[in-house]
Formats: C-alpha cells, sequence, structure tokens
C-alpha cells in the first residue's frame, strides 16, 4: 500500500533559514534578477504553508488552544507586514537617492561646462570636448549592463584623470581666483560621480532580507497548521505565499539598480546632453 510522503516541518524550516543566509555570498547576483527570486521565494513560502497543513494533519489544535494560537498568528503577521513595509520603505528611499544624485551629476557637469570658459581658450576647448565624453559615458553608466560596466568604469575613470589634468595645468601655471573656479567645479564633477556610485552600491543589508524571509517562513508555517479544512491542494495555501513573494519581487525590483523593470533613467543628462553643441 503506498502512502503519501509527508512534510518534515522543521526541515523545511531550517533549509529555508540556511537558503536566507546562503543570500550573503550571492546577494547582488540573486538581488539583480527579482523575477527569478520571486519564483524562489514562492516556492519555499508555498512548501512552508504546506508543511504546517501537514503537521496539522499529524496532530491538530485543541479548542482550548485555538485561541492562544490565533493570537500568535495575528502577532506574527502584523510583524511580517510591518518588515515588509519597513524595507519597501528602505528600497525606495535608496531609488530616491540615485534619483536626486543623477539629478546633482547633470548640475555638476553642466555647471563646469559653462566655467571651462574661465581658463583659457585653448585648456577650455579641450575641457568641454573632455565633459561631452564624459557625459556619454555617464549616460552608458545608467544604461549599461553587467558586462559592459567594467569598460565603462575603466573609460570613466581614465577620462577623470584627463579632464583634472585640463583644468591643472592651467591653475598650476597661471593661479588665480577665477581659475580656482573652473578647478572647484571640476571638483564636484569628479565628487558627484563617487556619490553615485556610492548611493549604488548602498542596497538593503542581507540581515534584513534574512530576517524578513525567516519570518514569512513563520507565518506560512502558522497559516499551514492553523487552517481548519485547507488540504495539500487547496487553493487557499496559495494565498499568502503569493502575496508575499510579490511584496518581496517589488522590493527586489527598486532595491536593484540594473534589474528588474524599474531603474533610474538619465534624463537629467540626456537632456544637458541634447543642450550642449555637438
Amino acid at each position: 500500500m503506498r502512502t503519501e510522503p509527508t512534510f518534515q516541518p522543521a526541515r523545511v524550516y531550517f533549509c529555508a533559514i540556511t537558503w536566507a543566509t546562503g543570500l550573503e555570498l550571492a546577494e547582488e547576483r540573486m538581488f539583480d534578477y527579482p523575477r527569478i527570486f520571486f519564483l524562489i521565494s514562492f516556492i519555499i513560502l508555498w512548501i512552508s504553508a504546506q508543511a504546517g497543513a501537514s503537521w496539522r494533519r499529524r496532530g491538530g489544535l485543541k479548542e482550548e488552544e485555538r485561541e492562544d494560537f490565533g493570537v500568535v498568528q495575528a502577532a506574527t503577521l502584523t510583524l511580517l507586514g510591518l518588515i515588509i513595509g519597513f524595507s519597501f520603505s528602505m528600497a525606495t528611499s535608496r531609488y530616491d537617492l540615485r534619483k536626486g544624485y543623477e539629478e546633482a551629476e547633470a548640475n555638476a557637469i553642466g555647471t563646469e561646462y559653462v566655467r571651462a570658459g574661465l581658463v583659457p581658450s585653448a585648456n577650455g576647448a579641450e575641457v568641454r570636448a573632455l565633459l561631452k565624453k564624459y557625459l556619454d559615458l555617464r549616460i552608458l553608466f545608467y544604461r549599461a549592463r553587467d558586462g559592459e560596466l567594467q569598460r565603462i568604469n575603466n573609460d570613466t575613470a581614465q577620462l577623470q584623470n584627463e579632464m583634472w589634468s585640463a583644468v591643472q595645468n592651467p591653475a598650476v601655471a597661471q593661479p588665480s581666483p577665477v581659475i580656482a573656479l573652473a578647478v572647484s567645479g571640476m571638483n564636484d564633477v569628479l565628487n558627484s560621480q563617487g556619490y553615485t556610485q556610492a548611493a549604488w552600491w548602498n542596497r538593503i543589508p542581507t540581515a534584513a532580507w534574512t530576517l524578513m524571509i525567516s519570518i514569512a517562513v513563520s507565518c506560512n508555517l502558522l497559516i499551514g497548521y492553523g487552517a481548519h479544512t485547507a488540504g495539500p491542494k487547496s487553493g487557499l495555501l496559495f494565498v499568502l505565499p503569493l502575496v508575499v513573494s510579490i511584496s518581496f519581487l517589488l522590493i527586489a525590483d527598486i532595491d536593484s539598480p540594473r534589474g528588474g523593470f524599474i531603474h533610474v533613467s538619465p534624463q537629467n543628462l540626456v537632456a544637458l546632453r541634447h543642450s550642449l553643441p555637438n
């Protein structure tokens, strides 16, 4: 006689936590692909709900325990909602920060392009030509994928050295407060790129993801365990895993600068490039 395989909740929970902790080693890769992360998280959470239902069938709640269980279940679900809300807030604040630095970069480059007229004519023309190339590279940075990123970063670093030399040489040869404005403007251009890069590296910590996934697994275990009539094939056990996984998808998408659907568009840099003569 064939017997239906039974779930082992403790093992499922341990595997889920181990998987969440292991994200620290592959954080950038995993969260740069929010759709894959959505699929994996949905499977883990659905298995957790099924494990809870299997656990209930082997030893359900007594009537006098159900009220206390409901309090624990409601508190855990509330905590999960709060953690998801805080994580979403963290992701949107980082997204807004990246947008703000894109605007700051455009302002810094545009200001330095104007100030390039303060240095001697030959050097000023060189500075403006270099700034146009630099602006094109910065637009590519926002639109690039992983394969092109290393080349763009190398070209950007080389061009920054050339731009600094273009304003440093006339400033050393003929130091004056007027030329100092051009040097200060170039310093702002270089600093703005560093601020942008730091903002793109600033992601939701792995510890926050681990906590959120751990609570989500616990909630799904409790939902499955507390279900009165939901069986293994019941559609009700799909609801919470699906909703939570969609929340994870949205948070990971907003938090990922290059992956997913939502990106920071270099609209200010593009508008500046169109305003400059070719």
